[in-house]
C-alpha cells in the first residue's frame, strides 16, 4: 500500500465512501485518520465540550486495521472509520459514565452489543461523547462533562440527550457517531446541528449494554452528516441479540441488499407524505418567560414549509394536513418515570463490581448530579416508584395499553391515506440560548418513541438567525428501507447541510 501523507486527504465532511476511496488510493490510513481527528478534537473541543473521553487504544486499533488492510483488504463495511459513541454505551476499553460523577469509575466488563457490532464492522472507537446526565433531559449537561454547546452557535443549546455526539459529528471531530433515544435523543440533537439521525423500529437494534432510562422506549441509533452514512451505520448496528429478546422482532428485517441499496436520488418520485400539522406551532403559552415562542415556532415552520415544497417538487404527493392522534392520549402513554428505577437497577446488577452503586436512589444520594437534572429527577416522581411493584401497577399497565392504541391509530392513519411517511419538525422551536433550558414540551419525540415506529431526521435548512432546523419522517414498522429512499431523495434535492463556521481545516 502506498504510504499516505497525513494531510493529503480532505477530512472535512468526509463520508465513509470518501474514506474508503482514499484508503484504496493510498491517500490515507486508518492511523492517519485517527491522528487528524484527535488533532481536531484538541483544537476545537474546548469551545464545544462535546467529547468526554478519548480512547487510548484507538491508534493501536487503527494500526492493526492498516496491517490487515495491506494483507487482506478491509475487514468490514466500516473499516478504519473513526467513530464516537455516546457515553451510555458500555465499552471494555473506557469507562461508561452516563455523564455522571457518581459513575466516573464504572468499567463494565463488556462492550454494548452495538459497540461490538461496530467494531466487528471495522470501526475505530475514537472516544465517548458528553450527554445529558443519565440521559434524563434535553440540554446535554452533565456533572462529569459540563455543558455542551451547539456547533452552529456556541451560545445555544444542542438539545439532548445525545448532544455531544451530534455536535462532534457536525464539527467533523469524527466520521460517525452513535446516540440513544428514549424520547428525542437521536432526533432533536441532529436536527439542531444539521445532521442525520435515525430512531430504528423497536426490535431492530439491541439495547444490551446501554445505560437504560426506559427499556420499552430505549434504542440506539446512528448520528451522521449524510443519509448514506446513516444507512451504512444502521446496517452494522442492526441484528438479533439473544441477550435482548425484543430483537427477534427485527431478525429478518434488514433487506438482503442492506440499507445502502435503498439510497435513491429519485426516492421521492411517486411517494406520498402526510404533513402532521398538529406537531407545528408552540404548545406552551408564548409569554411564559422562556422567549417569544410564537415567533420561534413560526421560524421553524417557515423552514419546514420550504422543505415540504422541495418534497413536492421532487415528485412526492403531499397530503396536508393529516390528523394523526389525540395529543392528550399520546402524552398519557408516558412510562419513563415508572420504568427508570427498575431498569437502571437491573443494569447496575448486570455490571456487578464495575460500580459501587445499585440503584437510581443510590446514585442520586451521592449528591453529585448536576443541579438542574437533580431537580428534574426530584420533580419527576421517579424516586417514589417501587421498582418491584411496577409490573402490577394499574396506571402503568393502562399507559402501556394506550401506547398500543396510539400505534394502531397511527398505522391506520397511514394506511387510510396511503402514506409512506408522516412529516413534522422534531422540535417546534429552534435551539434556545444558554442558560435557558430547551423546553421538552416543544419536542415532537413521543410519536415515534411511544409507538416504536421508525423515524429519520434530516437537515431542512436554517432560521434567519442561522440556527439549524430538521425535518422528521416517521414510517411504518421496519420500513427503514423506504425511509432511506425518501430521505436520500430529499437530501439530493435540497442539499441542506453546510458545515459550521469557525471549525474549518487545521493549519
Amino acid at each position: 500500500m502506498t504510504t499516505a501523507t497525513p494531510d493529503s486527504f480532505d477530512l472535512l465532511e468526509a463520508t465513509v465512501a470518501d474514506v474508503h476511496a482514499a484508503m484504496e488510493a493510498g491517500e490515507v490510513t486508518a492511523e492517519a485518520l485517527v491522528d487528524r481527528y484527535l488533532d481536531r478534537i484538541d483544537r476545537y473541543d474546548d469551545e464545544l465540550n462535546a467529547v468526554l473521553t478519548l480512547n487510548s487504544d484507538a491508534r493501536e486499533r487503527a494500526r492493526d486495521l492498516d496491517r490487515q488492510y495491506e494483507a487482506d483488504g478491509p475487514v468490514g463495511p466500516l473499516h478504519g472509520v473513526p467513530t464516537l459513541v455516546k457515553d451510555n454505551h458500555d465499552t471494555v476499553d473506557m469507562p461508561t459514565t452516563a455523564g455522571s460523577v457518581a459513575l466516573a469509575d464504572s468499567r463494565p466488563p463488556r462492550d454494548a452489543a452495538v459497540v461490538e457490532r461496530l467494531r466487528d464492522a471495522g470501526a475505530v472507537i475514537l472516544g465517548k461523547t458528553n450527554l445529558q446526565e443519565l440521559s434524563f433531559g434535553v440540554d446535554t449537561i452533565s456533572s462529569l462533562g459540563g455543558e455542551t454547546r451547539n456547533a452552529y452557535s456556541r451560545s445555544h443549546r444542542p438539545s439532548g440527550s445525545s448532544g455531544g455526539t451530534a455536535v462532534a459529528v457536525a464539527a467533523n471531530l469524527a466520521t460517525l457517531g452513535t446516540g440513544s433515544d428514549t424520547c428525542s435523543s437521536v432526533r432533536s440533537p441532529p436536527a439542531f446541528n444539521a445532521c442525520v439521525g435515525v430512531r430504528p423500529t423497536r426490535g431492530l437494534v439491541s439495547r444490551t449494554g446501554i445505560v437504560p432510562l426506559s427499556l420499552t422506549q430505549d434504542t440506539a441509533g446512528p448520528i451522521t452528516r449524510t443519509v448514506g452514512d446513516a444507512a451504512r451505520m444502521l446496517e452494522a448496528m442492526a441484528g438479533y441479540d439473544p441477550a435482548d429478546p425484543v430483537t427477534a422482532r427485527g431478525a429478518d428485517a434488514v433487506p438482503d441488499g442492506g440499507y445502502v441499496a435503498h439510497l435513491d436520488p429519485d426516492g421521492l418520485a411517486d411517494a406520498r407524505i402526510g404533513v402532521a400539522r398538529q406537531f407545528f406551532g408552540p404548545r406552551e403559552d408564548p409569554d411564559d418567560g422562556v422567549g417569544t415562542r410564537t415567533a420561534d415556532a413560526a421560524a421553524v415552520t417557515a423552514v419546514v414549509d420550504d422543505a415540504i415544497a422541495t418534497f413536492e417538487s421532487a415528485g412526492a404527493t403531499v397530503v396536508d394536513p393529516v390528523e394523526v392522534v389525540d395529543l392528550g392520549k399520546l402524552e398519557s402513554a408516558r412510562v419513563l418515570t415508572y420504568e427508570w428505577a427498575r431498569d437502571l437497577a437491573r443494569y447496575l446488577a448486570e455490571i456487578g463490581d464495575a460500580t459501587p452503586h445499585d440503584s437510581l436512589a443510590d446514585v442520586v444520594e451521592t449528591g453529585s448530579i448536576v443541579d438542574p437534572i437533580a431537580d428534574r429527577i426530584e420533580e419527576s416522581g421517579a424516586l417514589d416508584v417501587d421498582p418491584a411493584a411496577v409490573g402490577g401497577d394499574p396506571d402503568y399497565l393502562r399507559r402501556l395499553r394506550r401506547r398500543e392504541e396510539v400505534r394502531e391509530e397511527t398505522l391506520a392513519t397511514m394506511v387510510e391515506n396511503d402514506l409512506d411517511a408522516l412529516l413534522y419538525p422534531p422540535s417546534r422551536v429552534p435551539p434556545v440560548e444558554i442558560p435557558a433550558h430547551q423546553p421538552f414540551e416543544e419536542l415532537n419525540c413521543e410519536l415515534s418513541a411511544h409507538t416504536g415506529l421508525p423515524s429519520i431526521v434530516v437537515p431542512a435548512g436554517t432560521t434567519d438567525e442561522g440556527l439549524p432546523v430538521g425535518v422528521e419522517l416517521l414510517g411504518r414498522a421496519f420500513a427503514e428501507p423506504r425511509l432511506f429512499e425518501l430521505a436520500s431523495g430529499f437530501e439530493r434535492s435540497a442539499d441542506p447541510r453546510s458545515p459550521p463556521a469557525g471549525l474549518g481545516p487545521l493549519e
